[in-house]
């Protein structure tokens, strides 16, 4: 089973924990990651709000790349990333306008793009092409008591995605219960707002909306929040200092990528997944999977 791998920048930088622990995961599943050729920044989300023909043109560099580099369809890690580079495909496919001015942007450079690259969320391909049963099968160490708050976050099924319901997200929580865990099924933050690059222009809001998700797993009980996003996680974890003199709080709480906890049940070593790169100590978390 071999995909094109699309890091995006944030796993070269403030996500490489994510990068690191995907690599482990996928190794450890039998799974064969290409990374892309000369990859750029995707632009991410924000950028389509000023300036959306070069937006796309900026995914679709990348998607002509991917499809000049093999038939694999191109795996993503991050959600922003995921939801640009989708939400691109489907542009070029229903807007001739923007199919004519992406391919235009890309001819000037040697390039083109037809719009087809099957474009997978790391998640989908885990759940749909490696499957829960083979996926359960490599299972080493059994997260049996940990309590998991899935994060999906607001771009992991909308507006784009396609392989999970985009108001009520299920795959992580399929996910972790194949491995063992406590999932709180029913974690009400699980698709609020982090409050992304709000961080950097509006931070008391963004901070408000981390402390609202911070509070809704700590009074679940929740020993550890994973996520699927290098910008959320940094967010919840990176800032809590921040949101507990902010709202006088003492949240304490691990934040992990799910590839590192699920790492973690498939017997890989914590250095194979960065978690030395957490702010919060995942030493509880670490303590309380069986051996």
């Amino acid at each position: 089973m071999k995909y094109l791998y699309y890091p995006g920048c944030s796993a070269e930088s403030t996500g490489k924990a994510y990068d690191i622990s995907t690599r482990t995961v996928m190794e450890k599943l039998g799974v064969e990651l290409a990374e892309l050729d000369d990859w750029n920044c995707c632009g991410a989300t924000s950028y389509f709000s000023t300036r959306e023909i070069d937006s796309f043109a900026i995914a679709a560099r990348n998607l002509s790349i991917a499809q000049q580099q093999g038939d694999d369809d191109l795996c993503v890690i991050c959600n922003a990333c995921y939801t640009t580079l989708a939400k691109t495909n489907r542009y070029m496919a229903e807007s001739a306008h923007v199919y004519e001015q992406v391919n235009g942007a890309l001819n000037a450079v040697g390039r083109s793009y037809d719009g087809t690259k099957p474009v997978r969320h790391i998640m989908d391909v885990l759940i749909n092409d490696v499957g829960l049963e083979a996926i359960e099968s490599k299972v080493t160490r059994r997260l049996t008591g940990l309590k998991v708050a899935p994060y999906y976050g607001c771009q992991y099924s909308r507006p784009i995605g396609s392989f999970d319901d985009t108001e009520d997200p299920q795959t992580m929580d399929r996910f972790f219960e194949a491995l063992g865990a406590d999932v709180l099924t029913d974690f009400p933050a699980k698709l609020k707002c982090c409050g992304g690059m709000m961080m950097l222009t509006n931070a008391d809001v963004a901070l408000r909306l981390c402390h609202e998700i911070l509070k809704s797993a700590k009074d679940m009980g929740a020993d550890v929040i994973v996520a699927a996003c290098p910008l959320c996680e940094m967010n919840m974890e990176g800032y809590q200092p921040r949101v507990n003199s902010a709202f006088g709080t003492d949240y304490n709480i691990p934040v992990m990528y799910f590839t590192q906890l699920a790492g973690l049940a498939l017997g890989a070593d914590p250095k194979q997944l960065g978690l030395g790169m957490q702010a919060v100590s995942c030493a509880p978390v670490l303590a309380a999977i069986p051996a």
